[in-house]
């Protein structure tokens, strides 16, 4: 049971710097830091395009519009904090 609780947590680990990875790539696209034309660079934005996408749509749905500031990735963050924790400290517990 322990091994299925690292693997969630792993998984979830993974996700939090692949969502990371996600917002900073969209900053430095934004800003024309890096080469929009390149096609490793586009294929690389188009995967952690791909990956966080569909998690954090539904989450855009419910905030508000707040003029051009996207903060569903820190709300996410905090959602993947919260099962994290709910999962170590409270389920994990009950179960060994």
């Amino acid at each position: 049971m322990i091994a299925l609780f690292q693997t969630i947590d792993l998984a979830l680990n993974l996700y939090t710097w692949v969502l990371i990875a996600s917002a900073i790539f969209s900053w430095l696209y934004a800003f024309n830091v890096i080469n929009s034309s390149n096609q490793f660079v586009n294929s690389v934005g188009m995967f952690l395009y791909n990956v966080t996408e569909p998690v954090l749509r539904p989450i855009r749905r419910v905030l508000p519009n707040l003029g051009g500031i996207d903060i569903s990735p820190i709300i996410l963050l905090l959602i993947i904090f919260f099962i994290r924790s709910l999962m170590w400290n409270t389920i994990f517990p009950l179960v060994a």
